[in-house]
Parts: C-alpha cells; sequence; structure tokens
C-alpha cells in the first residue's frame, strides 16, 4: 500500500474521530440542558400516609422524587413526625395529604407547611367525601355530620384522586414531563377499573342476608356505599381509632349484632384487637376476629404492600370471612 493511500486512510479515521466526539459532545450539552430546565433536582413531593404515597408513586414514576411519612403499619389517626421529617414537609414542592381530620397529628405540620409558601393538596375534600351519619344504623356515637376521610376504600374515588394527583404534579412540579404524567395517571387508572371489577365480582359471592360488617371502627362506609353492605356498628362508634368504647357502647354493639346474626368482626391491622376480643367475651367464643389492612399499607413481605395488593387481601378475607361464616 502506498505511503499517500496510508496517510488518507489516517486522515479519514481521524475525521470519523472529531465526529463521533461531536457528536457525544451536543448529546452532553442536550442533556445538561435537559437538568437545567428542571432543575438540578427533581421536584420534591412530601406524602403523609402510605396509602397516598404508593398511589403518589405510581403516578409520580421518574419524574419526581416522594417522600411518605407513615411507615408500614402505623395509625394515620395516630402517628407523628420527627423534627426531621416535619422540616421535610416545608422543603417539599407539593404535599400530598388525606385530609378530612385523618392524620389528627400530622395537620398542624401541613398548615405550617402551605403558611410557609408550599403547595399542597387534600384529596380527600376532592373526592366527593361522604359524612358520618348518627340515627342510622351502626352509626358512629360521635362526630355526626363531619366528613368521612376514608375514602380509598372505594376505589373508583381513588380513580378521581389519582387524575387529580396527576394534574398537581404536573402544575407544581417544575420541569416534570407532563406526558408521562398522564400516562402514568392512564395506566393505573385502568389497574383501578379492573379493581372495582374483581371486587364487584368477589362480593357477589357473599349472599345477601350477610353482607353486613362490623369493625374496629367506622372505616368502611365508603365501601359499604359503593358495594352495597350494611354497617351494624363497630367496636369503637368513631370515625378515630382515639376514641374509646364504653360499657353501654358495647352492650348496643353485642344486641345489634345478635339481631343482625353477626358473628364476625374486622379489626384493624394497625391497631391491636383487644378492643374487638372483648365481643368475644359478651357473645361466646362463635365470634370470630378477621384482620383486615383497611388503614395502612404492610411492608413488602406482608401481603399488602402496595394500595391494589391491600384492597385484593381486604376483599378476599371479607368475602370468604362472611361467606364462610356469619
Amino acid at each position: 500500500m502506498s505511503g499517500a493511500r496510508v496517510k488518507r486512510r489516517a486522515r479519514v479515521a481521524v475525521a470519523r474521530v472529531r465526529g463521533l466526539l461531536m457528536t457525544l459532545v451536543a448529546l452532553v450539552t442536550v442533556a445538561a440542558a435537559g437538568a437545567c430546565a428542571r432543575g438540578e433536582e427533581p421536584p420534591r413531593i412530601v406524602v403523609t400516609t402510605n396509602i397516598l404515597g404508593d398511589i403518589t408513586r405510581e403516578i409520580a414514576g421518574s419524574e419526581a422524587e416522594v417522600t411518605v411519612l407513615m411507615r408500614p403499619g402505623a395509625d394515620p389517626h395516630s402517628f407523628g413526625l420527627s423534627a426531621v421529617q416535619a422540616a421535610e414537609l416545608e422543603r417539599a414542592d407539593l404535599v400530598v395529604y388525606n385530609g378530612l381530620g385523618l392524620e389528627e397529628n400530622v395537620l398542624r405540620h401541613v398548615t405550617a407547611a402551605r403558611d410557609a409558601g408550599v403547595e399542597v393538596f387534600e384529596v380527600g375534600r376532592s373526592v366527593d367525601p361522604l359524612t358520618f351519619r348518627a340515627g342510622d344504623e351502626g352509626g358512629p356515637r360521635d362526630g355526626a355530620g363531619a366528613p368521612d376521610p376514608h375514602f380509598w376504600t372505594d376505589p373508583d374515588r381513588v380513580r378521581t384522586a389519582t387524575r387529580l394527583i396527576a394534574e398537581q404534579i404536573t402544575e407544581h412540579g417544575d420541569g416534570v414531563d407532563g406526558t408521562a404524567i398522564r400516562a402514568n395517571a392512564e395506566s393505573y387508572d385502568r389497574a383501578l377499573a379492573d379493581l372495582t371489577d374483581w371486587m364487584t365480582d368477589s362480593f357477589d359471592r357473599i349472599p345477601e342476608d350477610r353482607r353486613a360488617l362490623v369493625t374496629n371502627h367506622h372505616v368502611f362506609g365508603y365501601l359499604a356505599d359503593r358495594f352495597g353492605f350494611r354497617v351494624i356498628g363497630a367496636v369503637v362508634p368513631s370515625g378515630t381509632t382515639l376514641a374509646s368504647p364504653s360499657s353501654a357502647d358495647l352492650r348496643s354493639l353485642t344486641r345489634a349484632m345478635e339481631r343482625a346474626g353477626v358473628r364476625t368482626v374486622f379489626a384493624d391491622s394497625s391497631r391491636p384487637t383487644r378492643l374487638a376480643e372483648v365481643l368475644r367475651t359478651e357473645l361466646g367464643d362463635g365470634v370470630r376476629v378477621i384482620e383486615l389492612h383497611s388503614e395502612s399499607l404492610t411492608t413488602e413481605d406482608g401481603g399488602a404492600d402496595t394500595y391494589l395488593r391491600m384492597m385484593r387481601a381486604n376483599t378476599t378475607a371479607m368475602t370468604d370471612g362472611l361467606t364462610n361464616g356469619t
């Protein structure tokens, strides 16, 4: 091969390397520009409860950093915040909270964050909340007329919440990809629609005269309204676990259970079942106490570590409990 040809090939190879380097520099520049447009860090979203935290993470995907304050297995009515967690609220770009009085020990911190200029979104108030009604069968002793915060037991209301949270993230998450957020929300909405259909089919197995609920406290009003259950009563006749039953309350509940022929009590896993066990003393060993995960997700190995798995686990437990026993 001649020397001229070797030199020519060398020049071509050098030119190709330069071209590749220029392309690489251009790609890095575009990526850097995108990072600048989004800011040095992704938007920070802080969510109070772990149920809403799971839903928000499904919607946000990789577009935002989502921090959940409530640990698995905690009680949303009574859990509190550390000083570090309280500071996280005030550094957030968006705070998502259940509201309607649910997070009783956390709401003052949410208010402080709002007063400091942080965008906050109260989900419960935006999904057509039900109210606690006194005088009805199984109605709470106190809190009549107050909004019921437990909207997530109705997956159709969670579908509404999904759309609204997606709008909040798109509006207040500086630099997020709105198209990606909407795609995530639409995908999750389809999963929720499937969940509603599956729950309907499952509950249809329960005879009409057994579609009656007794729980630790009043938590299943939305589920009862959506799927056609009767709420006979609760061991704690209130919408919060922070209340306590009186002897008269327990006597009233046991009489209501006897009239309805109900022998199954569903106790939330985030609270001890001591109160539900009292009913065994009142009604005998024939009373069954079945544990549900109604107000808190579990750890990964607990069988209810996502909202979708929690609802399916609860539906299975309720269907089996009411079909195979009264």
